[in-house]
């Protein structure tokens, strides 16, 4: 059954919050593929009960830079900053695997770990180059966006280019009704405008996040039960972490999800993992539910490093 189906069907096993999660440990931002400024979302994070945000915008920290720069705005009154960001790491040939690549979030890298922000930059550069290559493919079977990605704000240096930029861009000129149906007929491994990915593969990454005192968590991963060999490659390679809780994730996936952390004794993390293109924050939060001891055992996960809390967990309150 399809995940986003799923949820929205009152006969479905979905999951049913318990009460209003109060910590979000997977979002993005204008800085990569969502649709809400950094402060929108801190916002709309805010009003839904969130008091622990991450945003984990693929590939920078531009977002969480906004935001700590911004510290005595009245919207992050009350709401913590957990620095984050999402890695989509490739896997070379693995055609078992949704486009030969896995997502690796970074939870609590320090932002200012200026090894880790070339790391960044060099999965930017690598976005710049495969954005450009699928325009050119798109022009080549003649459904050119050129006109609709010159209304777009230009992204700067610090900005992650992705596919959905191109599928908005798509369906502001008719040639797509919706992001999915965008990636489904053009942008998707095996369509005509889709180019394979470059960068880091997945042991770089969760090095990189390592080597930046953060907290590796492999990302919406929902087949990992039956993963069990690249579980443990991963997990050899310094993976501490398996996102659990996703709001697209129905209540046998999250049970699944849960025993197999507790049996790998990784730890459990959750988010809405909100976009912004089919609804609200307050509609994606209101599917979220992330335990309180998810955050406990995160905290205490990052506080083994006490140079790492000192300049993370607390911001923007004492950034």
């Amino acid at each position: 059954m399809d995940p986003a189906t799923d949820r929205h069907d009152p006969a479905s096993r979905r999951v049913v919050p318990a009460a209003p999660s109060t910590v979000d440990f997977h979002s993005h931002t204008a800085r990569s593929d969502g649709l809400l400024e950094p402060l929108e979302l801190a916002r709309a994070a805010r009003e839904a009960g969130v008091r622990l945000l991450s945003i984990t915008d693929h590939d920078t920290l531009a977002g969480y830079r906004e935001l700590r720069a911004a510290s005595g705005d009245e919207v992050l009154a009350g709401l913590d900053l957990l620095p984050g960001v999402e890695l989509n790491a490739v896997m070379g040939d693995r055609p078992e695997l949704i486009e030969s690549e896995v997502h690796v979030l970074g939870l609590g890298v320090d932002p200012d770990d200026d090894a880790f922000e070339g790391v960044l930059q060099r999965q930017r550069g690598e976005r710049r180059v495969r954005f450009g290559r699928m325009v050119d493919r798109l022009r080549a079977i003649g459904l050119p966006v050129d006109s609709a990605l010159a209304d777009v704000p230009p992204a700067g240096d610090d900005d992650a280019l992705g596919r959905p930029t191109l599928a908005r861009a798509m369906i502001t000129l008719g040639y797509a009704e919706s992001v999915e149906d965008a990636f489904r007929r053009f942008l998707s491994r095996g369509r005509p405008a889709y180019v394979p990915r470059g960068g880091l593969g997945p042991i770089e990454a969760i090095s990189a996040i390592r080597a930046a005192r953060g907290v590796p968590s492999l990302a919406h991963f929902s087949e990992a039960p039956e993963r069990r060999d690249l579980m443990t490659e991963l997990i050899e390679a310094g993976l501490q972490g398996l996102e659990t809780y996703h709001g697209s994730f129905d209540a046998p996936t999250v049970a699944r999800l849960h025993a197999l952390a507790g049996e790998l004794r990784l730890l459990e993390t959750g988010g809405t993992d909100f976009h912004g293109d089919r609804e609200t924050y307050a509609e994606a939060h209101a599917r979220l539910w992330v335990p309180p001891k998810v955050e406990a055992t995160l905290r205490e996960a990052l506080a083994r490093d006490r140079d790492q809390v000192a300049g993370t967990l607390r911001a923007p309150r004492v950034a």
